[in-house]
């Protein structure tokens, strides 16, 4: 028998779908014969497909590089997963397990759902934030329509008329009316809630459950930092209690839960589940339909490590959860007794690597005593949390670790040359940890820079591997290029400006990373005017340049976050021209020289440099 095409194979299943797939988004999706599932393996950049009767892995398949979402179209068994690194929606038949279509998106495709019949998916893109609505028949997207500032979580309204969006570093709800492609209504929490990168709406009331947490930036004390917490928004027009939002901490009693990632709801809506990413468990609740306590807790259960999605079977009988870092999906009854796991693929990296990386997302015993806080709490999947912390040394900025391995020293005021210097931060009251070296360590008096004269490499096995992970973090090329290496005219006038000597910007962001940071002594520091207003400065108001790989999505920006963005840093945070001589730009030089910065990275960067450190991920250590 002839096999059918992409096209005509996807306009058959079309045609006989009746069913509906998962209508959130998440990296597992079960297809709606509760039959199979499918698990999208970020770090291995494939989607494997799980025979749920048999309870094994049929195929894994590869994708390309970061998939962050999975869904089946219509009945299978064709589905489309968002690859995160290569702004690409790739459809995969996985009956063969052949890639059938490979559709260009816009940049940072993250959650993806598809309608009942499933000829046509959503796509939530975090930069430059998007919704793409994509023609699944044709292949192509159709439209991109505005969803708000850095959108990541997605979900289809039953009816098909309207998708609604959570902002990743705000939390905030936006609907989206399909009809007329805006944005029509919002729901808006406090402004400490951060990190939302998942929406759930019940199957028949109209409520929307958004899981984040909330980053008190005044506070730098671990049992009173960063909280779990559960949004619940009312949907229905006119109703003055729109948003409420529940404290996860608190709602367990003593016991604390960190990170919570993802949320599932039974067919019935009658059961709800969230899962804590950072402390590997979860919570099992009932829904009350009263409009007031919304939750009520039946139990917390344990999970795998990492736990970073859940799913309800559609016949109601089974609850499944990705536990990232074991590579497995745990299959569990609606009461949570466990009942199997499934491999679901293998590790892509180093085994040094996977240790770091569990170390870096748990809030778990050694890394903390009290489970308030992890790494990944403030650094997610090694990037940013878009927050200023009022710390004890002065307002400090989140940064992202991209380029780490090549940009020591570490912090704003320089005040660590090893990763593995983190040691004082486990053992601090950020996170009241046991810490990863045997014995004891010389306790920081003051602000002083101890960390610089305390050796902490090859000391601890455990500590040396969370460098490795906090070293390997990758950033893809700019989405605002023409092509790898070919910038858009408006950036290349600004590449000529940057370089200009009279401006001064590459004597500070010089070399491959665009930094002077070297661990030369003595470090180079620069006073850019910054720092003078912040009454709780310690440390001097002289910083350490930071990489500009990436900066077109890490606002805000400077030690403080006194710029929201690009051209605050070059104009109204530049008055005294101490950032650079950019008073005498002329405004299309700014625009041009803000470009040229949004470009940044538009070539691949060394993998060794002069400044580059040993304990980090090498080529040979990676498994795609």
């Amino acid at each position: 028998m002839v096999r059918m095409t992409w096209l005509a194979s996807l306009a058959f299943f079309v045609c006989a779908s009746a069913a509906f797939a998962g209508t959130s988004n998440s990296l597992m999706d079960v297809h709606p014969d509760s039959k199979s599932l499918l698990v999208a393996n970020t770090d291995s950049g494939t989607v494997t497909l799980i025979d749920l009767e048999k309870k094994m892995a049929v195929r894994e398949i590869k994708v390309g590089k970061r998939p962050e979402g999975v869904t089946w179209i219509g009945n299978g068994p064709l589905a489309a997963v968002t690859v995160n690194h290569e702004m690409a929606v790739v459809i995969v038949d996985t009956a063969t397990g052949k890639i059938e279509k490979t559709i260009r998106v816009p940049a940072e495709p993250y959650g993806i759902v598809s309608d009942s019949k499933g000829a046509t998916a959503f796509v939530s893109h975090e930069y430059p934030g998007l919704v793409t609505e994509i023609d699944l028949v044709k292949g192509v997207v159709v439209r991109e329509i505005p969803a708000g500032v850095m959108p990541r979580g997605i979900a289809l309204a039953p009816d098909g008329k309207r998708v609604y969006v959570s902002e990743f570093y705000t939390g905030v709800l936006n609907a989206i009316d399909l009809a007329s492609g805006k944005i029509v209504d919002s729901w808006k929490g406090h402004a400490t809630d951060n990190l939302a990168r998942h929406v759930l709406l019940h199957p028949t009331r109209p409520k929307a459950y958004v899981a984040h947490i909330r980053s008190i930036i005044k506070v730098n004390d671990g049992a009173g930092s960063i909280f779990p917490h559960l949004s619940v928004c009312d949907l229905k027009l006119g109703e003055d209690r729109r948003r409420v939002s529940f404290g996860m901490d608190t709602f367990n009693g003593v016991y604390v839960t960190t990170n919570p990632w993802e949320s599932a709801i039974s067919p019935d809506g009658k059961r709800f589940y969230v899962i804590y990413a950072g402390t590997n468990d979860m919570n099992i609740c009932s829904v009350v339909d009263d409009d007031y306590k919304e939750i009520e807790r039946i139990n917390v259960a344990r999970t795998g490590q990492n736990p970073r999605a859940i799913r309800v079977s559609p016949d109601n009988k089974n609850v499944y959860i990705y536990n990232a870092m074991d590579f497995s999906v745990s299959v569990h009854t609606t009461s949570m007794a466990y009942v199997s796991s499934i491999k679901a693929c293998e590790p892509a990296k180093s085994p040094e690597w996977v240790r770091g990386k569990v170390l870096f997302n748990t809030a778990n015993s050694p890394m903390s005593s009290r489970r308030w806080v992890a790494c990944s709490s403030c650094h997610p999947d090694g990037l940013h949390d878009a927050r200023t912390w009022q710390q004890g040394e002065g307002m400090r900025k989140t940064t992202a670790f991209i380029g780490m391995a090549h940009t020591h020293p570490l912090h704003w005021s320089a005040d660590r040359d090893e990763v593995q210097d983190f040691e004082f931060t486990i053992r601090s009251k950020l996170m009241f940890g046991l810490g990863l070296i045997k014995g004891s360590i010389k306790s920081k008096v003051g602000f002083h820079k101890q960390e610089l004269e305390e050796k902490t490499s090859d000391r601890s096995k455990d500590l040396d591997a969370l460098a490795i992970y906090c070293n390997s973090i990758e950033h893809p090329l700019s989405p605002n290029i023409l092509a790898p290496g070919k910038l858009k005219p408006a950036a290349e006038r600004g590449r000529a400006i940057f370089q200009r000597k009279e401006v001064g910007c590459a004597s500070c962001h010089s070399g491959a990373y665009f930094t002077d940071s070297s661990l030369k002594l003595p470090f180079v520091l620069h006073d850019v005017g910054t720092g003078r207003s912040d009454k709780f400065e310690r440390m001097g108001t002289k910083y350490d340049t930071p990489t500009l790989l990436g900066i077109y999505r890490t606002a805000p920006y400077l030690h403080d976050g006194t710029a929201l963005t690009l051209h605050d840093v070059l104009t109204t945070q530049n008055k005294d021209d101490k950032h650079g001589k950019t008073s005498g730009l002329a405004k299309n030089e700014v625009d041009d020289l803000v470009e040229f910065l949004k470009s940044l990275p538009y070539e691949t960067s060394p993998e060794v440099t002069p400044n580059t450190v040993p304990h980090r991920l090498l080529s040979a250590d990676k498994k795609q």
